[in-house]
Order: structure tokens, then C-alpha cells, then sequence
């Protein structure tokens, strides 16, 4: 080998792919226009719809649970007009208890509610709200405690049951005796006085009230034993001569007049305000005619 065909194999050997300036343009031209279009290309992939996972099924469900928020917050109107045990059961009960579904005992089936009722109203109505066997609490509804055990008495009622209907919670009468009132259930208080009285015979306790006081009207049964059975938050006790001698001296009209209106811890019309100015009248003198 001469010395010149050395030095060229060693200039070979130091020098690149890049020989020519046409090829340095080439090279410097599609280093910088490659990542361009590639970035170009990751973008429109990110921005043009959501991506799923593998073997996921794209669904508007599916989307929503992906982006649903951590908590939320419910506002409730706390004032709102409390529904009747059977708008609560139309609403709710009815899909279940309509055909006695999974065990439920039928609307109406007096046997099939024999042995519940015998359970006593507080049993069924703590049932109610946290859920037994396949229902769940509240029947899977939404609604005030008091809501519930009203639709427990509708339905035992209509099976044969003579449980009392749970009042609405009033907050004055629970700051008068004490105890707050909250929108999860009626005052502990009211609670009380409910169980004890239907933890009584109600053919036990009719037979004294009736000789006593006449005829029992239906709106004493449902609202009104609820505080007067057992003197809660100031009310005078039925059949308490002592507590209600002041109070007949005013006469029926005025008492009457405070029951409509509400007195203290009594609300207007001891809360039932669907109830006549002639039912008030009934149950006051019903009351009344029990202390003569």
C-alpha cells in the first residue's frame, strides 16, 4: 500500500455519513420536521375524544362515574310540609308491600302482618328506617323519620293495627321540654310517649277512655295522645283533674281558640293542620269531658 492510499483510508475513516452540503440540508431539515409532526400527531390523538381502556365499553354511565365528584352537599327545606303515611306508601311501600314482594307482608293481608304487629309499633318502625331481610333502610326511600312511621301505622291500620301516627317534630316544643329538634325525627320526648302508649291493649285503654271522655274522636288517637297521654312538654295528662282545672275555667271556646292557634309547645292545632276547627272543638271537649 502507498502513502497516499493510507491517508485516504484514514481520512475515510474520520469522517460521517454526511458528506455534502445537499445532504447536511436534508439532515437539518428532517431533525427538525419529524418531532414536529410527531408532536403534531400526539396532540390531535390527546384532544380528539376520551380514550378507553382496553376491553372497556364506552358508555354515558361510564363516563359519568369517571368524573363524578368526591362528596356532595343536599340542601333540604327543613319546614317542608311533612307527607302522610300513605302518600309516603304509594310512593315508596307500594312497590313491595302492593304484591308482597320478597317476603313483604302484603297491603292489607291481616295475617301476614299478625305477628309484625304483635311486635309493637317501635319494632316495626326502627325496621323501617334501618332495614330487614330484603329491604333495604327506608325501603331504599328518602324520607323524615316521622314520614316512615307514618306509613307503618297506615299499613298496620289497614291490617288490623291500632298504633298511634307519630306527630311532626315542633322546635319550639322541643326547646320548651328541652331536647332539639332535628329533621331525622321527633323529639325523644315525643318518642317515648308514642312507644308507651302502643305498648298498651288498645281495647284496654279505649274501654277507660270512652266512659270517661265519650266517643274517642280519631284525631286524639292520631295526634294528640301522642303529648296529652302522658303530660309531655307542659301538656296537661288526659284525665288529670288537677292539670286541667285552670285551663276548663277558661271554657271549651278558648281552649279552642289556643289549640288552633297553638300555645306554647303545642303547635297550631297540635300539628295536624289539615284538621277542622270542628275536630279541634271535638278533641278539646273530649278531653274536657274526661276530667268532669
Amino acid at each position: 500500500m502507498s502513502a497516499n492510499d493510507h491517508t485516504s483510508a484514514h481520512e475515510e475513516a474520520h469522517t460521517g455519513p454526511i458528506k455534502t452540503p445537499k445532504q447536511l440540508l436534508a439532515a437539518v431539515f428532517f431533525s427538525f420536521v419529524i418531532p414536529i409532526f410527531g408532536i403534531i400527531g400526539l396532540v390531535y390523538y390527546v384532544a380528539s375524544a376520551n380514550k378507553l381502556a382496553p376491553g372497556a365499553v364506552d358508555t354515558e354511565q361510564a363516563v359519568a362515574q369517571r368524573i363524578q365528584k368526591v362528596g356532595s352537599v343536599e340542601i333540604r327545606d327543613a319546614n317542608r310540609a311533612l307527607k302522610t303515611g300513605e302518600e309516603v306508601y304509594k310512593a315508596q311501600c307500594v312497590t313491595c308491600h302492593g304484591a308482597g314482594v320478597a317476603g313483604s307482608p302484603k297491603f292489607g293481608d291481616a295475617a301476614a302482618w299478625a305477628p309484625r304487629i304483635k311486635t309493637g309499633f317501635e319494632a316495626l318502625w326502627n325496621s323501617a328506617l334501618k332495614g330487614k331481610g330484603a329491604m333495604g333502610p327506608q325501603g331504599g326511600g328518602d324520607f323524615d323519620d316521622v314520614e316512615i312511621g307514618r306509613a307503618v301505622v297506615y299499613m298496620t291500620t289497614a291490617a288490623g293495627g291500632h298504633f298511634a301516627e307519630p306527630a311532626a317534630p315542633v322546635a319550639e316544643a322541643s326547646a320548651t321540654a328541652g331536647a332539639p329538634a332535628t329533621a331525622a325525627g321527633p323529639a325523644p320526648e315525643v318518642v317515648a310517649a308514642l312507644t308507651a302508649a302502643n305498648k298498651t291493649t288498645p281495647a284496654a285503654d279505649a274501654a277507660p277512655a270512652a266512659a270517661a271522655g265519650g266517643v274517642v274522636p280519631a284525631l286524639y288517637t292520631q295526634v294528640c295522645q301522642v303529648c296529652h297521654a302522658a303530660g309531655i312538654a307542659g301538656a296537661p295528662k288526659f284525665g288529670d283533674k288537677a292539670a286541667w282545672a285552670a285551663r276548663i275555667g277558661a271554657g271549651v271556646d278558648a281552649l279552642t281558640a289556643s289549640a288552633i292557634k297553638g300555645k306554647n309547645a303545642m303547635p297550631p292545632k297540635g300539628g295536624a293542620t289539615t284538621a277542622s276547627d270542628a275536630d279541634i272543638k271535638a278533641v278539646v271537649q273530649y278531653m274536657v269531658n274526661a276530667v268532669k
